[in-house]
Protein backbone atom coordinates (compact mmCIF):
# COMPACT_ATOMS: atom_id res chain seq x y z
CA UNK A 1 0.00 0.00 0.00
CA UNK A 2 1.45 3.42 -0.88
CA UNK A 3 2.38 5.64 2.03
CA UNK A 4 0.24 8.53 0.83
CA UNK A 5 -2.98 6.47 0.67
CA UNK A 6 -3.86 6.58 4.44
CA UNK A 7 -3.28 10.32 4.54
CA UNK A 8 -5.37 10.80 1.40
CA UNK A 9 -8.22 8.75 2.90
CA UNK A 10 -8.07 10.77 6.12
CA UNK A 11 -8.02 14.02 4.13
CA UNK A 12 -11.03 12.98 2.05
CA UNK A 13 -12.97 11.95 5.16
CA UNK A 14 -12.08 15.25 6.83
CA UNK A 15 -13.26 17.21 3.80
CA UNK A 16 -16.53 15.27 3.69
CA UNK A 17 -17.04 15.86 7.42
CA UNK A 18 -16.36 19.58 7.00
CA UNK A 19 -18.78 19.77 4.09
CA UNK A 20 -21.51 18.00 6.07
CA UNK A 21 -20.88 20.23 9.07
CA UNK A 22 -20.98 23.36 6.92
CA UNK A 23 -24.17 22.23 5.18
CA UNK A 24 -25.82 21.50 8.53
CA UNK A 25 -24.76 24.88 9.93
CA UNK A 26 -25.98 26.69 6.81
CA UNK A 27 -29.42 25.07 7.02
CA UNK A 28 -29.62 25.91 10.71
CA UNK A 29 -28.67 29.54 10.12
CA UNK A 30 -30.62 30.14 6.90
CA UNK A 31 -33.32 32.06 8.80
CA UNK A 32 -30.77 34.35 10.42
CA UNK A 33 -28.99 34.92 7.09
CA UNK A 34 -32.26 35.88 5.40
CA UNK A 35 -33.06 38.30 8.22
CA UNK A 36 -29.60 39.87 7.89
CA UNK A 37 -30.11 40.21 4.12
CA UNK A 38 -33.44 41.98 4.66
CA UNK A 39 -31.85 44.24 7.27
CA UNK A 40 -29.00 45.08 4.89
CA UNK A 41 -31.38 46.18 2.12
CA UNK A 42 -33.46 48.19 4.60
CA UNK A 43 -30.30 49.95 5.76
CA UNK A 44 -29.36 50.67 2.16
CA UNK A 45 -32.83 52.10 1.55
CA UNK A 46 -32.63 54.65 4.37
CA UNK A 47 -28.92 55.37 3.89
CA UNK A 48 -29.44 58.44 1.61
CA UNK A 49 -31.75 60.15 4.11
CA UNK A 50 -29.46 59.30 7.04
CA UNK A 51 -26.43 60.58 5.11
CA UNK A 52 -28.16 63.89 4.35
CA UNK A 53 -29.10 64.42 7.99
CA UNK A 54 -25.58 63.46 9.08
CA UNK A 55 -24.11 65.94 6.58
CA UNK A 56 -26.34 68.64 8.11
CA UNK A 57 -24.68 68.09 11.50
CA UNK A 58 -26.91 65.46 13.11
CA UNK A 59 -25.42 62.32 14.62
CA UNK A 60 -25.92 59.20 12.54
CA UNK A 61 -27.42 57.30 15.45
CA UNK A 62 -30.07 59.98 16.03
CA UNK A 63 -30.75 60.30 12.31
CA UNK A 64 -31.23 56.54 12.01
CA UNK A 65 -33.52 56.54 15.04
CA UNK A 66 -35.68 59.28 13.51
CA UNK A 67 -35.95 57.40 10.22
CA UNK A 68 -36.94 54.18 11.97
CA UNK A 69 -39.47 56.09 14.08
CA UNK A 70 -41.05 57.53 10.93
CA UNK A 71 -41.25 54.07 9.35
CA UNK A 72 -42.78 52.65 12.54
CA UNK A 73 -45.40 55.43 12.71
CA UNK A 74 -46.40 54.90 9.06
CA UNK A 75 -46.61 51.13 9.55
CA UNK A 76 -48.66 51.47 12.74
CA UNK A 77 -51.04 53.90 11.03
CA UNK A 78 -51.49 51.53 8.09
CA UNK A 79 -52.19 48.57 10.38
CA UNK A 80 -54.63 50.65 12.45
CA UNK A 81 -56.57 51.76 9.37
CA UNK A 82 -56.60 48.24 7.96
CA UNK A 83 -57.64 46.83 11.34
CA UNK A 84 -60.55 49.25 11.60
CA UNK A 85 -61.62 48.26 8.10
CA UNK A 86 -61.52 44.53 8.87
CA UNK A 87 -63.17 44.96 12.27
CA UNK A 88 -66.03 46.99 10.81
CA UNK A 89 -66.61 44.47 8.04
CA UNK A 90 -66.53 41.52 10.48
CA UNK A 91 -69.03 43.22 12.79
CA UNK A 92 -71.32 44.00 9.85
CA UNK A 93 -71.11 40.40 8.63
CA UNK A 94 -71.86 39.00 12.10
CA UNK A 95 -74.83 41.34 12.58
CA UNK A 96 -76.24 40.55 9.16
CA UNK A 97 -75.60 36.78 9.27
CA UNK A 98 -79.10 35.88 10.67
CA UNK A 99 -80.74 37.83 7.86
CA UNK A 100 -78.53 36.15 5.24
CA UNK A 101 -79.34 32.75 6.73
CA UNK A 102 -83.08 33.46 6.74
CA UNK A 103 -83.00 34.50 3.10
CA UNK A 104 -81.11 31.34 2.12
CA UNK A 105 -83.56 29.13 4.10
CA UNK A 106 -86.57 30.84 2.51
CA UNK A 107 -85.08 30.33 -0.95
CA UNK A 108 -84.50 26.62 -0.23
CA UNK A 109 -88.02 26.16 1.15
CA UNK A 110 -89.63 27.86 -1.83
CA UNK A 111 -87.52 25.92 -4.33
CA UNK A 112 -87.57 22.40 -2.84
CA UNK A 113 -90.87 22.72 -0.91
CA UNK A 114 -89.23 22.00 2.46
CA UNK A 115 -90.00 23.31 5.94
CA UNK A 116 -86.60 24.22 7.33
CA UNK A 117 -86.21 26.74 10.14
CA UNK A 118 -83.24 28.65 11.46
CA UNK A 119 -83.70 27.40 15.05
CA UNK A 120 -83.62 23.75 14.00
CA UNK A 121 -80.48 24.29 11.96
CA UNK A 122 -78.76 26.10 14.84
CA UNK A 123 -79.60 23.30 17.30
CA UNK A 124 -78.38 20.60 14.93
CA UNK A 125 -75.12 22.46 14.36
CA UNK A 126 -74.53 23.04 18.08
CA UNK A 127 -75.15 19.36 18.88
CA UNK A 128 -73.00 18.00 16.04
CA UNK A 129 -69.77 16.08 16.68
CA UNK A 130 -67.72 17.96 14.09
CA UNK A 131 -68.29 21.26 15.93
CA UNK A 132 -67.07 19.69 19.17
CA UNK A 133 -63.96 18.34 17.44
CA UNK A 134 -63.35 21.69 15.79
CA UNK A 135 -63.48 23.50 19.13
CA UNK A 136 -61.05 20.99 20.63
CA UNK A 137 -58.61 21.35 17.73
CA UNK A 138 -58.89 25.14 17.90
CA UNK A 139 -58.10 25.09 21.62
CA UNK A 140 -55.02 22.95 21.01
CA UNK A 141 -53.94 25.19 18.10
CA UNK A 142 -53.85 28.33 20.24
CA UNK A 143 -50.33 27.41 21.36
CA UNK A 144 -49.19 27.05 17.75
CA UNK A 145 -50.63 30.46 16.86
CA UNK A 146 -48.95 32.03 19.89
CA UNK A 147 -45.62 30.47 18.96
CA UNK A 148 -45.98 31.76 15.39
CA UNK A 149 -46.76 35.28 16.61
CA UNK A 150 -43.80 35.27 19.00
CA UNK A 151 -41.52 33.97 16.25
CA UNK A 152 -42.67 36.75 13.92
CA UNK A 153 -42.06 39.40 16.58
CA UNK A 154 -38.58 38.00 17.20
CA UNK A 155 -37.80 38.14 13.48
CA UNK A 156 -38.99 41.75 13.30
CA UNK A 157 -36.83 42.63 16.29
CA UNK A 158 -33.81 40.93 14.72
CA UNK A 159 -34.29 42.69 11.39
CA UNK A 160 -34.79 46.04 13.13
CA UNK A 161 -31.64 45.72 15.24
CA UNK A 162 -29.42 44.65 12.35
CA UNK A 163 -30.77 47.30 10.00
CA UNK A 164 -30.28 49.97 12.69
CA UNK A 165 -26.65 48.95 13.21
CA UNK A 166 -26.00 48.74 9.46
CA UNK A 167 -27.39 52.25 8.91
CA UNK A 168 -25.94 53.90 12.03
CA UNK A 169 -22.49 52.32 11.69
CA UNK A 170 -22.34 52.32 7.88
CA UNK A 171 -19.04 54.25 7.57
CA UNK A 172 -17.41 52.16 10.30
CA UNK A 173 -18.58 48.96 8.61
CA UNK A 174 -17.15 50.10 5.28
CA UNK A 175 -13.84 51.00 6.90
CA UNK A 176 -13.65 47.62 8.61
CA UNK A 177 -14.37 45.83 5.34
CA UNK A 178 -11.91 47.87 3.30
CA UNK A 179 -9.14 47.53 5.89
CA UNK A 180 -8.65 43.86 4.97
CA UNK A 181 -8.51 44.52 1.21
CA UNK A 182 -5.80 45.96 -1.05
CA UNK A 183 -6.25 49.55 -2.32
CA UNK A 184 -7.52 48.49 -5.75
CA UNK A 185 -10.18 46.24 -4.24
CA UNK A 186 -11.16 48.95 -1.74
CA UNK A 187 -12.18 51.26 -4.60
CA UNK A 188 -14.27 48.49 -6.15
CA UNK A 189 -16.05 47.73 -2.87
CA UNK A 190 -16.84 51.40 -2.23
CA UNK A 191 -18.13 51.81 -5.78
CA UNK A 192 -20.39 48.76 -5.43
CA UNK A 193 -21.64 50.04 -2.07
CA UNK A 194 -22.49 53.48 -3.49
CA UNK A 195 -24.34 51.92 -6.43
CA UNK A 196 -26.31 49.64 -4.10
CA UNK A 197 -27.27 52.58 -1.88
CA UNK A 198 -28.36 54.69 -4.85
CA UNK A 199 -30.40 51.94 -6.50
CA UNK A 200 -32.07 50.63 -3.35
CA UNK A 201 -32.87 54.08 -2.00
CA UNK A 202 -34.11 55.25 -5.38
CA UNK A 203 -36.31 52.18 -5.72
CA UNK A 204 -37.86 52.73 -2.30
CA UNK A 205 -38.43 56.47 -2.75
CA UNK A 206 -39.88 56.12 -6.25
CA UNK A 207 -42.21 53.38 -5.04
CA UNK A 208 -43.23 55.50 -2.07
CA UNK A 209 -44.05 58.45 -4.32
CA UNK A 210 -46.09 56.24 -6.66
CA UNK A 211 -47.88 54.76 -3.63
CA UNK A 212 -48.79 58.27 -2.48
CA UNK A 213 -50.14 59.25 -5.91
CA UNK A 214 -52.06 55.98 -6.24
CA UNK A 215 -53.54 56.31 -2.76
CA UNK A 216 -54.67 59.90 -3.31
CA UNK A 217 -56.29 59.06 -6.65
CA UNK A 218 -58.04 56.01 -5.17
CA UNK A 219 -59.31 58.04 -2.21
CA UNK A 220 -60.80 60.69 -4.49
CA UNK A 221 -62.68 58.08 -6.55
CA UNK A 222 -63.94 56.15 -3.53
CA UNK A 223 -64.98 59.33 -1.71
CA UNK A 224 -66.94 60.55 -4.73
CA UNK A 225 -68.73 57.19 -5.02
CA UNK A 226 -69.43 57.09 -1.27
CA UNK A 227 -67.65 53.78 -0.64
CA UNK A 228 -67.08 53.23 3.11
CA UNK A 229 -63.59 53.19 4.63
CA UNK A 230 -62.16 55.25 1.77
CA UNK A 231 -58.99 56.35 3.69
CA UNK A 232 -58.12 52.78 4.73
CA UNK A 233 -58.75 51.47 1.22
CA UNK A 234 -56.61 54.24 -0.27
CA UNK A 235 -53.69 53.33 2.00
CA UNK A 236 -54.20 49.65 1.18
CA UNK A 237 -54.17 50.27 -2.58
CA UNK A 238 -51.16 52.58 -2.43
CA UNK A 239 -48.91 50.30 -0.40
CA UNK A 240 -49.93 46.88 -1.69
CA UNK A 241 -49.94 47.86 -5.37
CA UNK A 242 -46.41 49.27 -5.17
CA UNK A 243 -44.57 47.09 -2.66
CA UNK A 244 -46.02 43.65 -3.54
CA UNK A 245 -44.41 42.64 -6.84
CA UNK A 246 -46.28 41.17 -9.82
CA UNK A 247 -49.65 40.46 -8.15
CA UNK A 248 -49.83 43.53 -5.92
CA UNK A 249 -52.05 45.47 -8.30
CA UNK A 250 -54.68 42.72 -8.41
CA UNK A 251 -54.62 42.20 -4.64
CA UNK A 252 -54.92 45.93 -4.04
CA UNK A 253 -57.80 46.45 -6.45
CA UNK A 254 -59.86 43.44 -5.37
CA UNK A 255 -60.78 44.81 -1.93
CA UNK A 256 -62.15 48.21 -3.10
CA UNK A 257 -64.13 46.47 -5.83
CA UNK A 258 -65.74 44.10 -3.31
CA UNK A 259 -66.66 46.88 -0.89
CA UNK A 260 -68.03 49.01 -3.72
CA UNK A 261 -70.17 46.04 -4.78
CA UNK A 262 -71.82 46.04 -1.33
CA UNK A 263 -72.90 49.64 -1.92
CA UNK A 264 -73.91 49.38 -5.57
CA UNK A 265 -72.92 46.83 -8.25
CA UNK A 266 -72.39 49.66 -10.73
CA UNK A 267 -69.94 51.29 -8.32
CA UNK A 268 -67.89 48.09 -8.37
CA UNK A 269 -67.72 48.34 -12.17
CA UNK A 270 -66.65 51.99 -11.92
CA UNK A 271 -63.89 51.14 -9.43
CA UNK A 272 -62.69 48.28 -11.63
CA UNK A 273 -62.52 50.57 -14.67
CA UNK A 274 -60.60 53.14 -12.61
CA UNK A 275 -58.10 50.51 -11.43
CA UNK A 276 -57.47 49.30 -14.99
CA UNK A 277 -57.14 52.80 -16.46
CA UNK A 278 -54.90 54.06 -13.67
CA UNK A 279 -52.68 50.99 -13.98
CA UNK A 280 -52.12 51.76 -17.67
CA UNK A 281 -51.38 55.41 -16.84
CA UNK A 282 -48.90 54.32 -14.18
CA UNK A 283 -47.16 51.74 -16.37
CA UNK A 284 -46.72 53.89 -19.46
CA UNK A 285 -46.47 57.46 -18.14
CA UNK A 286 -45.82 57.75 -14.41
CA UNK A 287 -43.47 54.87 -13.67
CA UNK A 288 -40.99 55.47 -16.56
CA UNK A 289 -40.51 59.09 -15.50
CA UNK A 290 -40.01 58.31 -11.81
CA UNK A 291 -37.76 55.28 -12.21
CA UNK A 292 -35.74 56.34 -15.26
CA UNK A 293 -32.82 57.52 -13.11
CA UNK A 294 -33.06 54.99 -10.28
CA UNK A 295 -33.99 51.45 -11.33
CA UNK A 296 -34.22 51.69 -15.11
CA UNK A 297 -34.41 47.99 -16.02
CA UNK A 298 -36.40 46.28 -18.72
CA UNK A 299 -39.88 45.08 -17.64
CA UNK A 300 -39.09 41.53 -18.77
CA UNK A 301 -35.90 41.55 -16.68
CA UNK A 302 -37.83 42.88 -13.68
CA UNK A 303 -40.49 40.19 -14.05
CA UNK A 304 -37.88 37.45 -14.39
CA UNK A 305 -35.94 38.73 -11.40
CA UNK A 306 -39.09 38.69 -9.27
CA UNK A 307 -39.81 35.09 -10.27
CA UNK A 308 -36.21 34.06 -9.59
CA UNK A 309 -36.19 35.85 -6.23
CA UNK A 310 -39.45 34.18 -5.25
CA UNK A 311 -38.06 30.75 -6.16
CA UNK A 312 -34.92 31.35 -4.11
CA UNK A 313 -36.14 33.20 -1.01
CA UNK A 314 -39.92 33.34 -1.27
CA UNK A 315 -41.63 36.65 -0.53
CA UNK A 316 -38.35 38.18 0.69
CA UNK A 317 -36.67 37.41 -2.62
CA UNK A 318 -39.57 38.95 -4.52
CA UNK A 319 -39.23 42.19 -2.56
CA UNK A 320 -35.47 42.61 -2.93
CA UNK A 321 -35.13 41.15 -6.43
CA UNK A 322 -35.64 44.38 -8.39
CA UNK A 323 -33.18 46.61 -6.44
CA UNK A 324 -30.64 43.75 -6.37
CA UNK A 325 -30.84 43.26 -10.15
CA UNK A 326 -30.71 47.02 -10.73
CA UNK A 327 -27.58 47.24 -8.57
CA UNK A 328 -25.94 44.35 -10.41
CA UNK A 329 -26.86 45.82 -13.79
CA UNK A 330 -25.43 49.23 -12.90
CA UNK A 331 -22.27 47.71 -11.44
CA UNK A 332 -21.63 45.51 -14.47
CA UNK A 333 -22.46 48.37 -16.82
CA UNK A 334 -19.45 50.28 -15.53
CA UNK A 335 -17.11 47.49 -16.63
CA UNK A 336 -18.73 46.22 -19.82
CA UNK A 337 -17.09 47.80 -22.83
CA UNK A 338 -19.47 48.78 -25.61
CA UNK A 339 -18.62 49.26 -29.28
CA UNK A 340 -20.23 51.15 -32.10
CA UNK A 341 -22.48 49.13 -34.34
CA UNK A 342 -21.36 48.34 -37.82
CA UNK A 343 -23.45 49.40 -40.75
CA UNK A 344 -24.83 45.89 -41.28
CA UNK A 345 -25.70 45.42 -37.61
CA UNK A 346 -27.31 48.86 -37.42
CA UNK A 347 -29.41 48.26 -40.51
CA UNK A 348 -30.52 44.80 -39.33
CA UNK A 349 -31.59 46.03 -35.87
CA UNK A 350 -33.20 49.30 -36.93
CA UNK A 351 -36.88 49.54 -37.71
CA UNK A 352 -37.71 48.97 -41.38
CA UNK A 353 -38.84 52.05 -43.20
CA UNK A 354 -42.28 52.06 -44.72
CA UNK A 355 -42.34 52.42 -48.47
CA UNK A 356 -44.94 54.80 -49.74
CA UNK A 357 -46.32 53.90 -53.15
CA UNK A 358 -47.20 56.84 -55.31
CA UNK A 359 -49.99 56.53 -57.84
CA UNK A 360 -48.82 56.07 -61.39
CA UNK A 361 -49.34 58.90 -63.79
CA UNK A 362 -51.11 58.08 -66.96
Amino acid sequence: MPRWLPRAVVLVLALVACFQLGSWAFHQLIGLLVNILIAFFLALAIEPAVARMAAAGMRRGLATFLMFSAVAVVTAGFLALLGSLLAGQIVAMVEGFPGYLDSVINAINSTFHTELSRLEIQESVLRSDWLRKYVQNSASGVLDVSATVLGGLFKLLTIGLFSFYFAADGPRLRRALCSVLPPAKQAEVLRAWEIAVAKTGGYLYSRGLMALISGVATYIVLAVLGVPYAPALAVWVGLVSQFVPTIGTYLAGALPVLLAFTVNPWYALYVLVFVVVYQQFENYMLQPKLTSKTVDIHPAVAFGSVIAGTALLGAVGALIAIPAVATLQAFLGAYVKRYELTRDADSSTSRPRRRVRLPRLR
